[in-house]
């Protein structure tokens, strides 16, 4: 009973102790002591000067600082180069051929050679009609020398006015079988139709032709042409006698002058064809060689900017 009263009164006691020590809010300390000095040391760093502080912002590097300057653009008047693609061309171009059919009998011309209007190209064996015209020119000789006699004989009244007018119709009518004579044999030759150089000889001296048989190619190539296709946005820049300059495969060089513009579109392409002509008195630039020609446009109002400002 003694043991039992003396623990009971010890868990009073203690029960006591704990209520009294509640009682002081001492337990509110525990674990804020920590937390305390944390706010301290960040208090202390505030107060540290500004070298002690990290430089995380010094270490980032700045941006340099640009001058920039503002100034007028000037304005002139610009014209650009329209750039197509094309070739040379003959200015003329023929294919030569008989009227009739024959032996070649001359045949003076060979490739290369430079030929000028009406200049002999060929003619065929015509000694037939060769005799004809010989008669046909004596027969004019013989009626002309009739209707002198005639006219003589009229002026001392010796002679009717009907045999005079005979002799007149007689003169003209072997005049008119000269012309006949004349231009059959024409038909045996052939000529240049204009100046230009013989590309061509497909025949032989000797050798017999068929009517309508070619004979010879010429080419006119003074002035050489230099022809290319224009899209529809840059017709309108264009227009006739505009210089052009015109820049061969081979490296060669040649400025010429617009000369024709088309003005029905290529219904494949809807381009309009250009020709530029290039004097060509050497013969220098041949036809049928690729070439970059550059047109000038007509000119318009720009305004000019330094390259380094687009840059």
């Amino acid at each position: 009973m003694p043991r039992i009263r003396f623990h009971k009164l010890a868990a009073i006691v203690v029960l006591i102790g704990f209520a009294a020590w509640m009682a002081t809010g001492e337990f509110s300390s525990v674990g804020s002591v920590a937390a305390n000095k944390a706010k301290a040391a960040e208090a202390e760093q505030a107060k540290a000067p500004d070298a002690a502080k990290p430089k995380t912002a010094e270490a980032e590097p700045k941006a340099p600082l640009r001058t920039v300057a503002v100034v007028t653009p000037p304005r002139k008047t610009y014209a650009r180069a329209i750039r197509i693609s094309g070739l040379t061309e003959a200015d003329k171009r023929a294919v030569l051929a008989t009227r009739v059919a024959g032996v070649i009998d001359k045949l003076p011309v060979k490739q290369g050679d430079h030929v000028k209007t009406g200049d002999l190209v060929l003619m065929l064996a015509a000694e037939e009609k060769i005799s004809m015209v010989d008669n046909a020119k004596q027969l004019v000789v013989q009626r002309q020398a009739e209707l002198d006699a005639a006219l003589r004989l009229m002026k001392t009244g010796n002679l009717p006015k009907l045999q005079l007018d005979t002799a007149r119709s007689n003169l003209t009518s072997a005049q008119s079988q000269l012309e006949t004579a004349q231009a059959e044999l024409d038909r045996n030759e052939v000529k240049a139709p204009f100046d230009g150089v013989i590309d061509r000889v497909p025949v032989e001296l000797g050798s017999s032709i068929m009517q309508g048989g070619e004979v010879a190619t010429i080419l006119k190539l003074d002035p050489v042409i230099a022809r290319g296709e224009v899209s529809e946005r840059d017709l309108g820049y264009l227009k006739l006698g505009d210089k052009a300059t015109i820049r061969l495969v081979s490296g060669q060089t040649v400025e010429g002058t617009v000369r024709y513009i088309s003005r029905d579109a290529s219904s494949a392409t809807r381009t309009f064809r250009v020709e530029v002509a290039v004097p060509n008195a050497d013969g220098s630039v041949p036809a049928g060689m690729t070439a970059e020609i550059a047109l000038s446009a007509l000119p318009t109002d720009a305004v000019l900017l330094p390259r380094s400002v687009v840059t």
